[in-house]
């Protein structure tokens, strides 16, 4: 049985310098990857720079916006 990878396909955030966020499945799980793409004879392909974050990754990065931005000085 072959795994289906299209939840999340078409969904991308372009963060720009061809950097973007997105949904992949891999193994049954979801992660979401935030990766640097390359141009490759017209189309963009992910490349090996990036992360792939877990779900439960994912939730702890959004837990702690508030912590970073306060660190970076942007918090208001």
């Amino acid at each position: 049985k072959k795994e289906d990878t299209s939840i999340g396909k078409d969904f991308s955030v372009e963060l720009g310098n061809n950097k973007r966020v997105s949904i992949s499945k891999f193994k049954g799980k979801q992660y979401v990857d935030i990766r640097e793409y390359y141009n490759s004879d017209g189309k963009m392909l992910p490349g090996k720079k990036g992360i792939a974050l877990t779900i439960e990754m994912w939730n702890l990065l959004k837990e702690n916006i508030a912590s970073v931005d306060e660190q970076l000085g942007l918090k208001k």
